[in-house]
């Protein structure tokens, strides 16, 4: 019996090697966040193996057409339109900027093709410019920020400062913590922010202007390059002594590792923690990816195994690549990731990824996550009457 299912299960694989690939079109902003997105390659190559060494969608293999989108969102539609006129791709997914992502959103409602947007974080693209054919996996600005804002609370400190990069996402966490601040602890002040153009602080100027207010505490959503010169001149300068600093996409990898020992100790933060995260899904997603890349996953590649995954999963619930049937397949679609069980709701086509919320420490001369815990995303939503009240009616 053993051998005719062995026979079996390779026939089928062969089976589906032979026949047309179903062609999913990636685009991304691979030169400009390459910290974040080659690791997000890697993680989609290796749900793409996962998802062929198994047989494959509708008995054919998946194929990934990957562009750069250049980051602009001009760029990133007249990539979308090539790989759906030119590849020929069954639907879309991918972008990291938020400002991009919205522009491939809009581009897919108008071409009714199925997007599932990956990273990007802006709580516009499923709320106020949601539409019937986008879909987005990570949890949310809002979801990360309603997160963190338990955390601030306990804090109890009245006079907040805010430095954010000044694009759809940094301007999208700074009004979803006044707002949920303002509603949980009256009184509360913002006496200082700042707001540097993505990829360009001056961070000697933005670390004094914040010193200048004498903030009980502070707000930021930097990342990257920007995150790591505020973090060495806030250091440098004494910013971050005796005052909390929440600090969101502060614990991913893709941030964390650069800042070596100059990690801030004590910050509180989302982040991604995978040295002891143990989970059974964790664990098999954890070991795939060391066997084949002999590396350790960051945030990216998580998320990009999960875009893969998801596509795979609605084509075979749709058993067809026909868009409004592969649409109606995302709507409430349930699969396994390595945070979890996850659920694309129906009501606005958000997913209930979660987060890991932690503080910051130095280990062996490494920044590390420590007293974490997984935030559940359906935990950190608003209403359904308060979505419904931002979303367009399909």
């Amino acid at each position: 019996m053993k051998a005719i299912l062995g026979l079996l299960a390779a026939t089928l694989v062969a089976g589906a090697a032979d026949a047309q690939p179903i062609k999913l079109g990636e685009l991304n902003s691979y030169k400009v966040f390459p910290a974040f997105l080659e690791p997000y390659k890697m993680g989609m190559e290796l749900a793409r193996t996962e998802i062929n060494a198994s047989g494959g969608i509708l008995g054919r293999p998946l194929e990934i057409v990957i562009r750069d989108d250049g980051g602009t969102p001009g760029d990133a539609v007249r990539v979308a339109e090539e790989l759906l006129t030119r590849e020929g791709v069954a639907a879309l997914t991918g972008t990291f900027a938020s400002n991009v992502g919205l522009a491939v959103s809009d581009f897919a409602k108008q071409r009714k093709t199925l997007f599932i947007a990956a990273e990007p974080l802006t709580d516009k693209i499923v709320w106020d410019n949601g539409n019937r054919y986008t879909f987005r996996l990570r949890a949310s600005t809002y979801m990360q920020t309603a997160m963190l804002v338990p955390e601030a609370l306990k804090a109890a400190k009245p006079r907040w400062a805010i430095v954010y990069p000044n694009y759809e996402y940094g301007q999208s966490a700074t009004e979803a913590f006044k707002k949920l601040m303002a509603e949980k602890q009256p009184g509360v002040q913002f006496v200082a922010e700042q707001a540097p153009a993505l990829g360009r602080i001056d961070a000697g100027a933005v670390v004094q202007a914040i010193e200048d207010a004498k903030p009980d505490a502070i707000f930021s959503s930097l990342f990257g390059p920007d995150l790591a010169k505020f973090v060495r001149e806030g250091n440098l300068r004494g910013l971050f002594k005796n005052r909390p600093v929440i600090n969101l996409l502060g614990g991913e990898p893709e941030y964390l590792d650069p800042l070596k020992d100059e990690t801030p100790e004590g910050w509180i933060v989302t982040g991604y923690p995978w040295q002891s995260i143990q989970t059974p899904e964790h664990k098999r997603f954890h070991d795939a990816y060391q066997a084949k890349f002999k590396d350790y996953p960051r945030l990216g590649s998580v998320v990009g195994y999960t875009a893969i995954h998801s596509f795979a999963a609605a084509v075979k619930k749709a058993g067809s690549l026909d868009q409004e049937k592969m649409v109606d397949a995302m709507k409430g679609l349930q699969l396994s990731s390595p945070f979890g069980p996850i659920t694309y709701r129906a009501l606005d086509h958000q997913s209930t990824m979660g987060a890991y919320v932690g503080k910051l420490a130095l280990k062996d001369g490494k920044g590390v996550m420590v007293d974490w815990s997984f935030a559940d995303g359906a935990k950190f939503l608003p209403s359904d009457d308060a979505v419904m009240k931002l979303r367009p009616k399909e």
